[in-house]
């Protein structure tokens, strides 16, 4: 196996890992995964739960806290109202940890109707790991004590996008392009306020919205966007929504920019080829290239499965988890839930924080560009024979951005 299990241990602090007591060594904690299996967004799904199950087994060699994880998968749809059930079947089924992330509509439901089953059933809590639902609002007016996201936020990515933006001078003319729901219609939003704040010489010569996971053939879309004479398309869509985005864009041989937010994944290199090397731009907490840990995970999930380990945050996720409930000596949620509360460590991507104040993890961030492998770059994303390279990268005080947060947290 060419993933070295003591990469793991030297993240966690000694002191934690003396001070810990393990009176929970070998319980057995089940972690309720519950995001797509069917629909557009299946394949994404698909690896994801790959990812947990993968990680929970690295993870479970060596764990701070003694307990092992077991991964049980409920198929939402991608839908609030089955992510509701799932949740009460999750409930049913004695699971006190739920992980979810594709959807920010999913999320909502999930932390209302975590909110609500706590509040009735004391003892009995449940926490949310969220680990890519991005609206911001989750860790601002909809912020809950139970739900920790270990992703970076819709604004958070637009922050690091635009700083990265403000230095290219070719980008005069701006196209945004997202999919109708809270993290595309933030997208939106965050993309003009900040474009205006630090490039007001930007004009923004469209905004599209379309449905989640629907659209099948995008040559409308792009026609519009070849119409409008922009150099530039900034797009938040992720999986399906953006592989059919980008194929149409290369057929109709649209030669503008992309700035994305989720282009290493769901079939979107495929569709990239090598038609986009050059022009295709990515924000987030990590790239294919990063080498360390990450880089041991994403070597032996391909040799394992042949598909690209792509969701660092389920490492987050599970290695929080696993430093609350050393921390709090249990595994009752309430007791690791205050445990994971302004925790800090070091991970894949450097110094991390779960933040108190709203419990939104500040990390660094980086900005990779699409682009044939070479010696420095060498990581083949999908088979395609091309990769992400790391073009600037940014401490976590960049991107961090103020909270209204209003935590209640139990007596």
């Amino acid at each position: 196996m060419t993933f070295k299990v003591r990469a793991l241990t030297v993240l966690v602090t000694a002191s934690l890992a003396a001070g810990a007591a393990l009176a929970q060594k070998g319980e057995t904690v089940k972690v309720a995964w519950i995001d797509p299996l069917s629909g557009l967004m299946a394949s994404v799904g698909q690896n994801q739960l790959k990812s947990f199950q993968f990680v929970a087994e690295k993870i479970n060699a060596s764990n701070p806290a003694g307990v092992k994880f077991e991964i049980v998968s409920i198929d939402n749809k991608l839908s609030p109202a089955e992510t509701l059930n799932a949740l009460k079947s999750a409930a049913d089924q004695g699971v006190r940890y739920v992980v979810q992330g594709l959807g920010s509509g999913a999320a909502t439901a999930l932390v209302d109707g975590i909110n609500k089953h706590n509040e009735r059933n004391p003892g009995k809590e449940i926490v949310f790991l969220n680990y890519a639902a991005v609206d911001p609002d989750l860790t601002n007016s909809k912020c809950s004590f139970w739900h920790f996201r270990l992703d970076a936020d819709t604004s958070m990515k637009m922050e690091a996008m635009t700083t990265f933006i403000k230095e290219q001078p070719d980008v005069k003319k701006v196209y945004l392009i997202n999919q109708n729901y809270a993290h595309g219609q933030q997208v939106s939003k965050f993309a003009k306020s900040t474009l205006q704040r630090k490039r007001p010489d930007i004009q923004i010569v469209g905004d599209d919205m379309h449905p989640l996971a629907q659209v099948r053939d995008f040559t409308p879309y792009v026609a519009k966007i070849k119409a409008s004479g922009a150099d530039t398309v900034i797009t938040g869509n992720w999986g399906s929504d953006l592989a059919l985005l980008v194929k149409a864009a290369n057929d109709a041989g649209l030669t503008a920019k992309f700035y994305t937010y989720y282009a290493n994944f769901g079939g979107t290199p495929t569709a990239l080829g090598t038609a986009a090397d050059g022009r295709v731009y990515q924000v987030g907490y990590g790239h294919y290239n990063m080498g360390g840990l990450y880089g041991n995970l994403i070597a032996d999930f391909k040799k394992r499965f042949n598909d690209d380990y792509y969701s660092g945050a389920t490492y987050h996720a599970l290695h929080l988890l696993s430093l609350g409930m050393a921390q709090a000596k249990s595994t009752d949620p309430v007791k690791v839930a205050f445990a994971m509360e302004g925790m800090k460590f070091k991970s894949f991507n450097g110094d991390v924080e779960m933040r108190k104040s709203d419990h939104q993890l500040q990390q660094p961030l980086y900005i990779a560009r699409w682009q044939k492998m070479d010696a420095k770059n060498t990581y083949n994303v999908e088979s395609t024979g091309m990769t992400f390279s790391p073009v600037k990268s940014f401490d976590a005080f960049v991107s961090s951005t103020p909270t209204s947060c209003q935590m209640k947290r139990p007596s």
